[in-house]
């Protein structure tokens, strides 16, 4: 397993589940409402298209259908780029639009769609599906019109500036319409829509030149056209061996989820202190992350870096952690090993858990540089470590330990304020209090978000 590393990030991950979890399950009223509107949108697009325009061709019904179960095949064929899927159908789009009706192509892809829709509910595919099947032909609508406009509805190399225009045209209506449905039904935002649509953008920039290509050479017989389709096995294999990358990625982390809960589980057995302690810690951290607004890589690091930050105390031994008082300097040098212990644990497992134990090394390092194993400054400290740096002082603060009580929250707030910019990332300790304060009434909330007017140097919070 070592050096094998997810083939998707945190958000395309989650994304990726996301999107098949939805394709099976119904919709909610949400993406019914937002189904309506923009199968209705398009449709009555596409036929204000195909009823104002003139086509350039007569309309052959056996050389449509033979078409759309061509497009049918190659629209089965999809590259995930986590919310969205690529597919290979400029193959047979480019030729559909300049050897049949092109006023007409709009609509018979979303037929073609909403046929595919309807015969894979019997796989149980939501049926909100078959309302959003339409409406997925919606990339068609831009070149289509651009086409009719530029009077370029046939092949022929003289049209080739019509060409680009439509092609530029079909890439931006489509990635607006997807910004459209990424913000409306996934909260996601434009940049990210941008970095998930580039897959799909190459894939029609290099397989549309292929799809011009055989229009032109099939100008006079239609048909031929679609000789291109014996592309269609080659694709179907490089769909599957990524597909096989995907599936073992996600495979991976799931099993690298459950190997660090088993360390967690076993760090419980040997120091139950420890085990409830980091809990805590996984709970904050990932409330301080989102707090923070850090991106999905980071907040994965954070969530597992503080599940194992403390899994290197297993090689310390019983009598130290266990001590009921302050370590003496020798049982403190032997505890500042836990986090080197700890990253070597994880190097062995590899793959995700590998980030993970640079996280874990970096726990216990200082803002000023001051902290252990590495002096690491400022910025130089993963941004993961330094969250779960604060989260685990703060729990250690008030939670009850072998050689003290809890302090007061106001204490461990006055503490987190005071080393803020020395021990702590200035930015985590306002994510830290905005969250540990969220739920007090307005006069301990006043009290607890002003620091103290203490003179008295700052003392290190210890983090054993």
């Amino acid at each position: 397993m070592a050096d094998t590393a997810p083939a998707l990030n945190a958000a395309t991950e989650r994304r990726y589940e996301e999107t098949l979890e939805r394709r099976r399950s119904k919709s909610d009223r949400r993406e019914f409402l937002g189904a309506v509107v923009l199968s209705t949108a398009f449709t009555a697009a596409a036929v204000a298209l195909a009823l104002l325009a003139t086509p350039a061709r007569d309309l052959n019904p056996l050389l449509a259908l033979a078409f759309a179960a061509a497009y049918a095949l190659a629209v089965r064929i999809e590259f995930t780029t986590g919310t969205h899927f690529a597919v290979p159908t400029q193959l047979v789009f480019v030729p559909m639009l300049l050897l049949l009706p092109t006023p007409l192509v709009p609509l018979i892809l979303a037929l073609a769609n909403t046929a595919m829709a309807a015969y894979d509910m019997r796989r149980g595919l939501s049926a909100g599906r078959v309302l959003f099947s339409p409406a997925d032909a919606m990339f068609a609508l831009a070149p289509a019109v651009v086409l009719v406009v530029g009077d370029a509805q046939t092949p022929g190399w003289e049209h080739l500036p019509v060409y680009l225009v439509a092609l530029a045209a079909q890439l931006g209506f489509e990635m607006l319409d997807y910004v459209l449905r990424g913000r409306f039904f996934h909260g996601m935002r434009a940049r990210e829509v941008v970095a998930e649509m580039r897959l799909t953008n190459r894939v029609d920039l290099l397989l549309a030149p292929i799809g011009l290509l055989a229009a032109i050479a099939a100008a006079d017989a239609p048909l031929g056209a679609l000789l291109v389709m014996t592309l269609i096995p080659l694709l179907r294999g490089f769909e599957r061996e990524r597909q096989a990358r995907i599936d073992h990625g996600l495979e991976l982390s799931r099993a690298y989820r459950g190997t660090a809960l088993l360390l967690r589980d076993l760090l419980e057995e040997d120091d139950e202190y420890t085990g409830h302690h980091t809990e805590d810690v996984v709970e904050l951290s990932v409330q301080v992350a989102e707090q923070m607004g850090v991106d999905e890589d980071t907040k994965r690091e954070a969530e597992m870096g503080a599940l194992l930050h403390d899994i290197g105390k297993i090689a310390v031994p019983d009598e130290i952690i266990n001590k009921p008082g302050p370590l003496d300097d020798e049982e403190w040098a032997i505890m500042k090993t836990h986090t080197v212990e700890g990253e070597r644990m994880l190097q062995q497992v590899g793959g995700l858990l590998s980030s993970v134990g640079i996280v874990v090394r970096a726990s216990h390092e200082r803002w000023d540089g001051g902290g252990y194993p590495d002096g690491l400054v400022g910025e130089a400290i993963p941004v993961a470590a330094r969250i779960i740096s604060a989260c685990d002082a703060f729990n250690a603060m008030t939670t009850d330990r072998s050689y003290r009580k809890a302090l007061p929250l106001e204490v461990a707030i006055d503490e987190l304020h005071k080393n803020a910019g020395t021990q702590f990332a200035p930015d985590v300790v306002v994510a830290l209090v905005a969250i540990v304060t969220r739920d007090l009434p307005d006069w301990q909330l006043s009290l607890a978000e002003t620091p103290s007017g203490v003179e008295a140097q700052p003392q290190p919070v210890k983090q054993p």
